[in-house]
C-alpha cells in the first residue's frame, strides 16, 4: 500500500498499541481474572507482562525490518513459503469475526452502566458501533490514532489516581499473601483468559505502512505501550483484591469508594471509548490483510480498491460485514463471552507461535534466546487454555487443505499462459 499518507509517529503509535491492548478488557479482565484465581489473579499478570515483553519486542523487530500489511502472515510467508503464510494470514481474518463479537460485547457490557438495554435494543445497539467504526476508518488510522494516544493518556491518569486514593485509605496489600494464597492452576487458568488483554500485538503489524518511519519507531512504539498496558493492568488487579467489589463492573465500586460517586459515567465512557479503539484497530489491520491477500490473488481481486484516502474501502466494508454476522450469530445462539474468549486466545497461540518460529530464520542469533522463551510461553498458554485449542486446529484443518489447492491451481495456470 502507499506510503503518500503513512504519518503515524512514535508516541501516536504508542497509542495505538495502548488502546489496542487496553480496549475491551481494561475494566473487565482484570474482575475475571480475580474471580478464577483470587489473589493469585495479581501474579497471572504479572508473569503474563513479564512474558509478552519478549514477544512485542520479537514482532516489533520484524515489522520494522519488513513492514508490510501482511503482518505475521508476510513474517511466515518469508520464512517458510507463500503456502504457510497464507494459512497464517487466512486464520487471522476468520478469526476476526468472533474476536471482534467477542469484543463488541465487552464494549457493550460498558453502555449497559449509562442504558441498561436488551433484547432487539442491544443487537441495534451494537450495530450502530459497528457503523461508528465505518466512520472512523474511512479516513484513514491515523486519524483515530491521535484520538486514541489521547485515550490511553485518560485511562492512565485514572487508574494512577485511583492507587493514589487507594495508598490514602487502604493498608497496603501484602504480596506474599497472594502468593501464599495462589493456587497454580487457577493462575493458569486465569492466565488463559488474561492473554486476551494482550491480543494486538500482531494486529499493529499489520499498521507498519501507515508509519513514517517504521524501522525506527515500529518496536518503540510498541514496547512502550505493552510496558503501559502491562502496568495498568496489574494495578487495576491490585485495587479490585483490596477493594472487592459487588456490581457487575467492579471497579465501578472501587472508584464511587476512593473518589465519591460518577464511577459509572467515567469508568462506563472510557471502557465504550477503549472497546472501540480495539475494534478499530483489528479492523483497520484485517482490511489491510484482506486488501494484501487480494493482491497476491490469494483472494478475489475485488477487495483491491483504495479510496482517496489510502483506505481499502471494499475489504474494509467486507470486514464490518463478517463483524456483523458474528455479531448476529452471537446474539441469535446466546454464545458466551469467555467461550469467544477462549477460541479467539486459541487462534491467536498458533499465530504468535509461527511468527516466533518464522523469526528464528528471518532474525539474528541474539534474538535466540528471547524466541525460544517466547514460544515456551505461548505453549504454556495453550495448556491453559486446554480444549478450546482445538477451534484453532479445526480453523487450519479447514484452511490448509483449501491453500494446498489453490497454490497448486495457480502454478498450474502459470505453467499455460
Amino acid at each position: 500500500m502507499s506510503n503518500a499518507t503513512a504519518n503515524i509517529g512514535r508516541w501516536h503509535g504508542a497509542g495505538l498499541m495502548a488502546t489496542t491492548l487496553l480496549g475491551t478488557g481494561v475494566f473487565i479482565l482484570p474482575q475475571i481474572t480475580v474471580g478464577i484465581a483470587g489473589a493469585g489473579a495479581l501474579w497471572a499478570w504479572i508473569l503474563l507482562t513479564l512474558a509478552i515483553i519478549p514477544v512485542t519486542l520479537v514482532f516489533g523487530r520484524l515489522a520494522g525490518k519488513s513492514p508490510h500489511a501482511g503482518g505475521p502472515a508476510h513474517f511466515v510467508e518469508l520464512a517458510f513459503g507463500s503456502l504457510a503464510g497464507r494459512c497464517i494470514g487466512l486464520s487471522f481474518l476468520l478469526l476476526i469475526p468472533i474476536g471482534s463479537a467477542a469484543a463488541i460485547l465487552i464494549a457493550f457490557k460498558f453502555f449497559a452502566v449509562f442504558f441498561p438495554v436488551t433484547g432487539v435494543v442491544e443487537l441495534l445497539v451494537q450495530i450502530g458501533m459497528l457503523l461508528l467504526l465505518l466512520a472512523l476508518n474511512i479516513r484513514g488510522i491515523h486519524v483515530s490514532a491521535k484520538l486514541q494516544f489521547l485515550l490511553t493518556l485518560v485511562i492512565v491518569a485514572v487508574v494512577l489516581t485511583l492507587l493514589i486514593f487507594s495508598g490514602f485509605e487502604i493498608p497496603r496489600y501484602n504480596l506474599s499473601n497472594a502468593l501464599q494464597q495462589a493456587d497454580f492452576s487457577a493462575v493458569m487458568g486465569a492466565a488463559g483468559i488474561a492473554f486476551w488483554s494482550f491480543l494486538g500485538v500482531e494486529a499493529m503489524t499489520h499498521l507498519a505502512t501507515d508509519f513514517r518511519n517504521p524501522k525506527k519507531d515500529m518496536l518503540p512504539a510498541m514496547m512502550i505501550g505493552t510496558v503501559l498496558v502491562g502496568m495498568i493492568y496489574i494495578a487495576c488487579t491490585y485495587l479490585l483484591i483490596i477493594m472487592p467489589g459487588t456490581s457487575a463492573l467492579a471497579i465501578v465500586d472501587v472508584f464511587d469508594r476512593l473518589l465519591g460517586g460518577y464511577g459509572a459515567q467515567v469508568i462506563g465512557t472510557l471502557g465504550i471509548a477503549s472497546g472501540l479503539a480495539t475494534v478499530n484497530v483489528y479492523t483497520a489491520g484485517s482490511s489491510r490483510l484482506l486488501c494484501s491477500f487480494s493482491r497476491d490473488r490469494v483472494l478475489p481481486k475485488y477487495f483491491d480498491q483504495l479510496n482517496q484516502y489510502q483506505v481499502p474501502v471494499r475489504a474494509l466494508c467486507a470486514i464490518l460485514l463478517a463483524m456483523l454476522l458474528a455479531i448476529v450469530l452471537t446474539y441469535q445462539f446466546g454464545q458466551q463471552l469467555e467461550q469467544l474468549i477462549a477460541w479467539t486466545n486459541g487462534v491467536f497461540v498458533v499465530i504468535y507461535t509461527a511468527t516466533m518460529l518464522a523469526a528464528f530464520k528471518l532474525l539474528s542469533r541474539k534474538y535466540l534466546p528471547i524466541i525460544i522463551l517466547s514460544c515456551l510461553f505461548f505453549a504454556a498458554i495453550a495448556f491453559s487454555i486446554g480444549a478450546n485449542m482445538l477451534y484453532a486446529v479445526l480453523v487450519l484443518t479447514l484452511i490448509c487443505p483449501v491453500m494446498y489447492w489453490q497454490k497448486n491451481h495457480l502454478q498450474r495456470q502459470s505453467r499455460l499462459a
